[in-house]
């Protein structure tokens, strides 16, 4: 799993929670992220809800499910995993089959305290490397969220894999049971990266992979890179996205390596500092792979995801749009009636917590409070990672038109600079005089503007500045 901190790739986060579960891509690394506590947490203290804010208690349609298991911790990684060692598990390993064990007795206890539970539409396995679980084990889990929840016939089910974690054999099988939809961990095609990184395949891997998955029929599916390695170089990173464009997956997530206190390259290296690359080095990197990649047809939908038309993916797609979701597994979070809920990260709290919630002593799903400004800020952080942008319209709805205006009063000179992106309801680009014009009259503001969204990829660049003033006006 790949860390999306939320984080611009330019200048630092502001003091408020990472909030999002989900590899965001810059999770820059760019990944899905939660706060994770020891112990299970409720976040976001609850005020009063928005009258239009009420879909946020509304029956989640996706689920993530944690499997923590990998050959080995990457050197990069601070996701809560367990090692299995160099070799590929065994069907009989317990340490699988009791976790799998623990997982689906989590998701039979967890409580539903929604009038309806509609069926799954989204099911994303990540890890730790989900394809080293046997599909025996994925068709269990899926069944036990058939029989809990429903999942829909027409699901976007998704998996990460590894390159050298399956055959033709092991993929044919998860198709069969489901599986539409691969998120493949190439991270880089050079082999002195991928090992200094940890990884436990190489470049010889990678390329049978991808043979694998084309073999296989396999329509959807993704590379996952990381820029910025130690001693990666421009051309290194080019050829990376030379090689990716060239295999022509559906879908290319683009991360920006993030050094995480207590992973072995926080040890080993000081960000902006050699072997690093520095910000500006970064920051090239980034520009190259939107440059590369929208010349030759990916659309770049959200700040580290690229796709060709109608391959977003749909479950990331949740995260963006801040809906509910379910988690289940070792440190997951989950989001249910506004509130996050994140698992234990150790296996013996994890274990614990799954006993409490059996015996009903754990309630994950949150109640009705929902605090407005966390629900505002959200709202504001997920949108802008997208092209889409953020709702004005819908905002104001919810929040009031005096902050629309606030915002963009803050985002001014980014609107002037082109760093910010006006829209109008056609989703016209609208011109600097226009928008000022609009700002005279905060009620013009919300009749004439529609949505304001980051540009690619100078705005994305400064996402964390730009959030960051949005956390100000927000939550001054």
């Amino acid at each position: 799993m790949l860390k999306s901190t939320l984080v611009p790739i330019l200048s630092t986060f502001p003091t408020k929670p990472k909030r999002l579960p989900t590899k965001l891509p810059w999770q820059t690394i760019i990944t899905n992220t939660y706060t994770q506590s020891p112990q299970p947490v409720h976040q976001n203290a609850s005020l009063t809800t928005p009258a239009p804010l009420h879909q946020h208690h509304h029956p989640p349609t996706s689920a993530y499910i944690h499997l923590p298991f990998c050959r080995k911790r990457c050197h990069y990684c601070d996701f809560p995993i367990v090692a299995l060692g160099s070799t590929n598990p065994t069907d009989n390993d317990p340490r699988i089959s009791n976790y799998i064990e623990l997982l689906q007795r989590e998701i039979v206890s967890t409580r539903s305290d929604f009038d309806t539970i509609p069926p799954l539409e989204t099911v994303f396995f990540g890890g730790g490397t989900p394809s080293l679980v046997s599909p025996r084990m994925v068709l269990s889990i899926l069944d036990t969220l058939r029989v809990k929840f429903g999942v829909c016939e027409d699901a976007e089910i998704s998996m990460e894999m590894d390159p050298g974690t399956f055959d033709c054999r092991k993929v044919k099988d998860l198709m069969g049971m489901g599986v539409n939809r691969v998120s493949l961990g190439v991270q880089a095609f050079q082999e002195e990266l991928l090992k200094s990184c940890g990884r436990a395949h190489g470049v010889k891997e990678v390329y049978e992979a991808i043979e694998i998955l084309g073999s296989c029929g396999v329509e959807n599916w993704s590379v996952d890179l990381i820029s910025s390695l130690p001693h990666q170089t421009p051309q290194m990173w080019e050829e990376s996205l030379r090689l990716t464009i060239e295999a022509r997956p559906k879908h290319v997530s683009v991360y920006d390596l993030q050094v995480e206190q207590g992973t072995k390259f926080g040890v080993l290296y000081t960000p902006g500092e050699f072997p690093l690359p520095c910000e500006t080095q970064s920051a090239e990197f980034y520009q190259m792979a939107s440059r590369m990649l929208t010349d030759v047809g990916y659309r770049h939908y959200e700040i580290s995801s690229y796709c060709e038309d109608g391959y977003e993916c749909k479950h990331n797609y949740t995260y963006w749009k801040n809906k509910p979701f379910y988690a289940f597994g070792l440190g997951s979070a989950s989001y249910l009636n506004g509130k996050r809920f994140s698992r234990p990260r150790k296996m013996k709290e994890y274990m614990g917590y799954v006993e409490n919630l059996e015996n009903g002593l754990v309630n994950c799903c949150g109640n009705n409070h929902v605090d407005a400004k966390d629900l505002a800020v959200d709202t504001v952080m997920l949108s802008l990672r997208t092209a889409r942008g953020l709702d004005l319209r819908s905002f104001a709805e919810a929040f009031g038109s005096s902050l629309v205006h606030s915002l963009c009063k803050v985002y001014q000179p980014y609107i002037e600079s082109g760093h910010v992106v006006c829209l109008d309801e056609e989703r016209r680009a609208m011109t600097a005089d226009e928008f000022n014009i609009l700002f005279l009259n905060e009620d013009a503001i919300t009749k004439g503007l529609s949505y304001i969204r980051l540009s690619d990829p100078d705005g994305f660049l400064l996402s964390n500045e730009l959030i960051s003033l949005a956390f100000r006006v927000i939550d001054p």
